[in-house]
């Protein structure tokens, strides 16, 4: 590949990136001043239509970096960090599979607490799922960054 075509994968790689680890952090702190702000049913249809814009946005720009990052690396010789980069990639989109889920299934039980006229912050099946979600998000956050860092390593 060209120097210039190198370049110009490295740059969607950086921008893809950026755009997942930027969204994902973003949503962080959009998810807590929301908590603290809107009422439980208005929460609910926040949460529930930001999810869905975000998947449009996030799982691409995480597809293209993924792939971008293979791309990149395709030319490294197969050695323990190309392997965990490996790895992590194939967790994190596992992980990921399993965060829409789940979060499709918070969005259903908050949905019926409150059609049942319950408050869903108060409902002890959505508190287990708000702390698996906590525990999934922050894996999700963890591997992301493992996966920078080892793709810096691989450029190196």
């Amino acid at each position: 590949m060209s120097n210039f075509g190198h370049g110009v994968l490295i740059t969607i790689l950086v921008l893809s990136t950026s755009v997942w680890l930027g969204g994902y952090v973003a949503i962080a702190v959009v998810a807590r001043t929301a908590a603290a702000a809107l009422e439980p049913a208005h929460r609910v249809a926040f949460f529930r239509s930001l999810g869905r814009a975000y998947l449009w946005i996030g799982t691409p720009a995480l597809v293209i970096a993924l792939v971008s990052g293979a791309l990149v690396a395709r030319d490294h010789a197969w050695d323990a960090t190309l392997i965990s980069s490996l790895v992590v990639a194939l967790l994190l989109v596992g992980l990921l599979t399993v965060a829409v889920q789940q979060a499709r299934r918070m969005t259903r039980l908050r949905h019926a607490a409150l059609e049942a006229g319950r408050d869903p912050t108060h409902d002890a099946a959505i508190r287990r799922g708000r702390r698996s979600a906590a525990i999934l998000r922050a894996t999700l956050g963890v591997f992301s960054l493992i996966l920078v860092v080892l793709g810096s390593f691989l450029a190196a």
